[in-house]
């Protein structure tokens, strides 16, 4: 038992500690995602092979893939790691590789910008009280200049050539797997992280930084849709709807119209952690679509975000639409007939298949159940001003929840705040945090003092009743 439990331990650490890098990674490219979208768009429309070729607008293509984005995911980073001081310091630094470079320093700017910001926190530290009084301003202006024009210099004449090297070798080991056919096999890989939600850190993190390299060269990439294709995801959901049983069967046409029209994929992870099996659903659709893709030469301008199929149609280059609804559909199929067959022979082996089922059945084995179970109790909150749903990226499944169960709370005549928020956001004078049962313990470490609810559903918890009650 004692090893068992430490085993359980150990993994769920190391998994909290993925998914922290993941969320670090993806949380410098997330607030920014306007500013892809909107170069996207524009390259999809203006430049020679787009829809509306325009030799004047499209001028704003390279300036903005070249300094604006990089600069503004260094900023992000630096922010992250030091507020706003970080973040300028981080912009000036990400200048000394976009310029010492000759190729979008994506990657370098998610190096140099919360580098440059730690070394600054790490001087701030150090002065911290031992300024004379008037001279504030000063020091605080003139160190920030001083050490982001210093790393500015190493960035250009260092850092820069280096990470270049680094982009182009991956990008060379991207290239050779598409040559040589085996690019589909990275969904084999990039599936099971997803549904561990570190969707967003693949794909913006991993992922982004390539794709956008080789849609700089080649007016398109591939790459762009390896994690956000929403095929597999919807193939699941549909098996479910035709072939399961119970809660999951009547969730599952919401959940579907969620996730294919409105990109928030994260619905789908609970309905492959209840019935973890259909993960070879997952991972089969997101092979024959990548294959499908491959075989058609299929590509995106730019990150489709959120991983809509309206994201995939607005970047799709001019012609190319057809082979990316291809490798949309063929996803679905394959994932729908292997969910199908296997969800089929679940329901012989298996006779409990609902969501709350699986919900209580994962609560019982969480943390060796017990001890988790106390610890939940003893933090209950007597009185509830906030409650916050929370989420890696605090943009699509918090949203979504904290949107039911406002409705649910305004319904009952309960006087309570439901926001949402990512987990290295969440508000001090928080409640209540309600996540997903994957991300609670990265909950806890950011909002100790709160009372923590853990779900399988964001679309539909038993969860949200309860607590209405309790709060009426």
């Amino acid at each position: 038992m004692n090893t068992a439990a430490a085993q359980q331990s150990s993994s769920g650490g190391v998994r909290v500690a993925v998914q922290r890098f993941g969320r670090f990674l993806s949380g410098m490219v997330m607030p920014n995602m306007g500013a892809f979208i909107a170069w996207g768009l524009i390259t999809a429309l203006f430049i020679p092979t787009g829809w509306f070729p325009n030799e004047y607008l499209a001028k704003l293509v390279n300036p903005m893939i070249t300094y604006l984005l990089p600069i503004l995911i260094g900023y992000t980073g630096g922010q992250i790691i030091h507020g706003s001081r970080g973040g300028v310091i981080g912009a000036v630094v990400t200048m000394g590789v976009v310029v010492g470079a000759t190729i979008p320093m994506f990657l370098g700017a998610m190096i140099v910008g919360p580098a440059s910001a730690w070394v600054l926190k790490q001087f701030d530290k150090a002065v911290d009280g031992k300024i004379r009084s008037g001279f504030e301003m000063l020091v605080n202006n003139f160190s920030a200049g001083i050490i982001g024009g210093a790393l500015a210099l190493v960035a250009y004449t260092g850092v820069g050539p280096v990470v270049q090297v680094i982009s182009n070798t991956l990008a060379a080991g991207v290239q050779f797997l598409i040559n040589a056919g085996l690019l589909p096999l990275a969904n084999i890989l990039i599936e099971p992280g997803k549904v561990l939600f570190l969707n967003n850190a693949i794909n913006h993190g991993v992922l982004g930084p390539i794709a956008l390299d080789q849609s700089a060269k080649t007016g398109q990439s591939i790459i762009f849709m390896l994690e956000s294709n929403p095929g597999p995801g919807l193939g699941i959901l549909l098996a479910y709807w035709l072939v399961g049983r119970g809660t999951a069967k009547q969730s599952a046409p919401g959940a579907a119209v969620i996730h294919f029209f409105g990109g928030i994929h994260e619905i789908y992870f609970p309905y492959i952690l209840m019935n973890p099996r259909l993960i070879l659903a997952a991972i089969t659709g997101g092979v024959v679509g990548t294959f499908t893709f491959s075989l058609f030469q299929a590509g995106l301008v730019a990150t489709p975000s959120p991983g809509s199929i309206f994201a995939y149609i607005a970047m799709a280059p001019r012609g190319g639409l057809f082979p990316v609804l291809a490798g949309v559909l063929t996803a679905t199929v394959a994932s729908f007939l292997v969910a199908s067959l296997l969800l089929k022979m679940s329901r012989k082996a298996e006779q409990e298949g609902d969501l709350e089922q699986a919900a209580e059945k994962m609560k019982q084995m969480k943390n060796a159940g017990k001890a988790e179970a106390v610890a939940v109790a003893e933090n209950k909150k007597s009185e509830v001003n906030k409650i916050v749903f929370s989420c890696d990226a605090g943009m699509g499944s918090s949203a979504m929840g904290a949107s039911i169960l406002r409705k649910k709370m305004k319904e009952a005549g309960v006087e309570v705040t439901v926001i949402n928020t990512a987990i290295s956001e969440i508000p001090q004078d928080a409640d209540i945090v309600i996540t997903h049962k994957t991300l609670t313990d990265r909950a806890k470490v950011q909002a100790p003092n709160a009372e923590h609810i853990s779900i399988d559903n964001f679309l539909k918890s038993p969860e949200y009743d309860e607590l209405v009650k309790r709060l009426s």
